[in-house]
């Protein structure tokens, strides 16, 4: 089976870097034209752009801030044209143990659930008005297998940020298939990136292989090609579905 997206115009967020990053160079190998979010990280933006195999674009927006969120997808319509995809795949994880005091735990949550999941509503919700026009658009949103199985008391925020994903991507797959819009979900376990890199160095790499199921960390190479096939409209009658690739340390 050969999969094209050729025609494609799809946005990738967070993809300067990690799961991103090989999620981006797999849709454009495919043939997408790829638009390539970023924060901070524009020189590795630059990097991946050059290392496209179709046009590329990147465009910078600080999903910490709403009022940058706000009017971003409007704006790249208007800049390159209808999207026909959106991978929501940008997010953090900060540590927030429970002996720091409340004032200090609630700014971290606030961060984390303003990037991890009032963000991606509000992308989520300007990519379905440019999509409803078209009556075509998919939405694969990247979660995480904490989603479900929950996480360690550090990581409270993060698990609930992620948990909401799940309704989400759900109910716009159910209330809004009927004008040929897509939803998935996408539950990745713990993957070697430069953000878990800075969780494995809390908690060390035997932790996270002991944890799985196989003999190796999931690596960002091993998400992307399944991001493709939803992306292809092969997959479409699995609109509304969770699917987890996390090695086997979360079956359900």
């Amino acid at each position: 089976m050969n999969i094209s997206l050729t025609g494609q115009r799809i946005l990738v967020t967070g993809a300067s870097r990690g799961i991103g990053r090989a999620i981006a160079k797999q849709l454009s190998e495919s043939g997408a034209e790829v638009i390539v979010h970023f924060n901070a990280n524009e020189s590795e933006a630059l990097k991946l752009q050059k290392e496209l195999k179709t046009s590329g674009f990147i465009e910078k927006c600080d999903l910490g801030d709403s009022s940058q969120v706000i009017g971003f997808i409007p704006y790249l319509v208007k800049k390159y044209g209808p999207l026909s995809g959106i991978v929501n795949n940008a997010g953090i994880a900060k540590s927030a143990p429970d002996t720091l005091p409340t004032d200090e735990w609630a700014k971290i949550w606030d961060q984390t659930l303003q990037v991890n999941t009032t963000a991606l509503g509000i992308l989520c919700k300007e990519f379905i008005d440019q999509a409803k026009e078209l009556e075509n658009g998919r939405i694969i949103n990247i979660s995480s297998r904490a989603a479900f199985r929950g996480d360690t008391t550090d990581y409270l925020a993060y698990a609930a940020s992620k948990g909401a994903l799940i309704s989400l991507t759900r109910s716009i797959a159910r209330y809004y298939g009927k004008v040929g819009i897509k939803a998935f979900l996408v539950a990745p376990g713990f993957t070697r990136t430069d953000m878990a890199n800075e969780i494995l160095s809390e908690y060390g790499e035997e932790y996270a292989l002991n944890d799985i199921a196989l003999t190796e960390l999931t690596k960002p190479e091993d998400i992307a090609p399944m991001i493709t096939l939803l992306c292809s409209g092969l997959a479409d009658h699995a609109t509304g579905t969770s699917i987890d690739i996390n090695a086997g340390s979360y079956v359900h």
